[in-house]
């Protein structure tokens, strides 16, 4: 379990696990995906908690906190929404999508994606007080972890080679597991209503570009789960920030 947990922990995020993570199987780890969601969220919220107690403005502190986030996780999330969002975008036939996929240039899609992902998380986050943005973090980036598992739960990889064919060796349990713990993740975060409606439109981030990927990709890719988590993400802290005070 510890590898399971250092494995995914090495793969989401730029933190130090050395040791703990040699061997660990990908597809092992996709329980701990939410987990180390909340770990990430959690921090980049008290990283926003401590702005505002210093004094910062909401704006100027939820810049800040992003920007703790990424260098954690490396905008490994972000890379992924960006070819994503050219690849679907831009892409005529599945191949052609495939490849743009493999380019490393971003696009017009790519571009106005990433600009729109962090304007919604920047102003959903700046709404909330310092020990609400801990928790709201938390809860979505879990929640953006959890709804990345239903691509993999329901597609076949679209490709033999790269992260999304690593995760093709995966049990339909482990699946489950991290799907139940980003819920219950969140329901022992968040008020009642707010969890359900939280957890609702993770689902329909995860179920929406699982079919999306399904009609124009054939499958799954690890962009195409990059981009499900900060969408997933995005929605939730809109959610959150509605009514989250």
């Amino acid at each position: 379990m510890i590898r399971d947990l250092a494995g995914a922990c090495a793969l989401l995020t730029r933190l130090p696990v050395g040791r703990l993570a040699e061997g660990a199987a990908p597809a092992r780890g996709l329980w701990a995906y939410p987990v180390i969601g909340a770990l990430v969220g959690g921090f980049a919220g008290g990283c926003y908690a401590l702005g505002r107690v210093l004094g910062l403005g909401a704006p100027l502190a939820a810049v800040w906190a992003m920007a703790a986030l990424l260098i954690a996780t490396g905008a490994l999330h972000e890379d992924g929404l960006a070819d994503a969002a050219d690849a679907l975008g831009g892409g005529a036939t599945a191949a052609r999508r495939l490849a743009i996929l493999r380019d490393s240039r971003i696009g017009s899609f790519g571009a106005l994606a990433l600009l729109l992902a962090m304007a919604a998380r920047l102003a959903a986050l700046a709404t909330l007080g310092p020990g609400a943005a801990v928790v709201a973090m938390a809860a979505a980036a879990a929640l953006g972890r959890a709804a990345l598992l239903l691509p993999v739960l329901l597609l076949h990889p679209a490709r033999a080679e790269g992260l999304g064919a690593s995760l093709g060796g995966r049990t339909d349990g482990v699946v489950w597991q991290g799907l139940g713990l980003g819920a219950a993740l969140a329901f022992a975060a968040l008020p009642l209503r707010m969890a359900a409606g939280a957890v609702l439109l993770a689902a329909l981030a995860g179920l929406g570009i699982a079919a999306a990927a399904r009609r124009q990709l054939g499958g799954y890719t690890g962009d195409v789960l990059g981009a499900t988590s900060v969408i997933a993400e995005c929605l939730v802290l809109s959610l959150l920030s509605s009514g989250f005070r």
